[in-house]
């Protein structure tokens, strides 16, 4: 796993600034989407084209995680990356000036729609009831290239849980955008994998002030449980 490390005067900026350690003290968990974020062949498999060797490793976390969501009426939503050529909104930029053109097209057959490597890990727990949503940009939150906004609103989800890969990417793109977006975000330290601990480090102290309340799995399961328990008393 990462070794996690957030710099002293980050983390008393972040109490300064909400007055506690934690953001939230409660969340309702029926109204919580656990957002597992592009955990695919493509970057989980050894050997693969944008392979995260730590993907590999969070696995049981998002496992335990989705668990406890779905247990507690909560929404569990698995993320798929995607290169969609026919996709109304142009991405010339990454593909043209961002990546080289054997870069480019490397990353467009493995993430097109039905490649192998484009398909969910098999050992992720996917069961009926979840969401299975494609996006074509990192974030799951930008308009018109995925539909996971439209499916949280009606639902009345304001809250939502981040795990995947890559953590200092997609998984920090989508948290910011979910927070401006009005949700209520909650990062999970050892259940989102980068390339390195430099960059999965970069990303939470990122995160930290302003736009995530950062819990390890252990401590994130136990805030789940807690809301079902006060809900269950009410």
């Amino acid at each position: 796993m990462h070794k996690i490390h957030i710099p002293a005067e980050i983390l008393a900026r972040a109490v300064r600034a909400r007055g506690r350690e934690q953001v939230f003290e409660t969340i309702d968990p029926a109204r919580t989407a656990h957002i597992v974020v592009d955990l695919q062949n493509g970057f989980m498999a050894e050997g693969a084209p944008v392979e995260v060797p730590m993907a590999r490793e969070i696995v049981p976390a998002v496992n335990r995680i989705s668990a406890a969501v779905r247990d507690a009426g909560g929404l569990n939503v698995f993320l798929r990356y995607t290169a969609d050529p026919d996709e109304p909104h142009s991405w010339s930029a990454k593909y043209q000036s961002y990546l080289s053109a054997r870069a480019a097209a490397t990353h467009k057959a493995t993430f097109t729609r039905g490649a192998a490597s484009w398909q969910l890990w098999p050992t992720l727990d996917i069961r009926p009831g979840d969401l299975v949503l494609d996006k074509t940009r990192f974030s799951a939150f930008v308009p018109g290239t995925c539909a996971l906004h439209d499916m949280l609103q009606p639902r009345g989800i304001d809250t939502v849980i981040v795990t995947g890969t890559l953590t200092n990417v997609c998984c920090e793109s989508t948290a910011r955008d979910a927070m401006q977006r009005n949700y209520k975000v909650v990062f999970v330290t050892d259940g989102n994998a980068a390339l390195s601990d430099a960059e999965h480090n970069a990303t939470l102290a990122n995160l930290i002030v302003l736009f995530a309340d950062l819990r390890d799995t252990e401590a994130t399961v136990a805030l789940i449980e807690a809301g079902r328990g006060r809900a269950a008393a009410e």
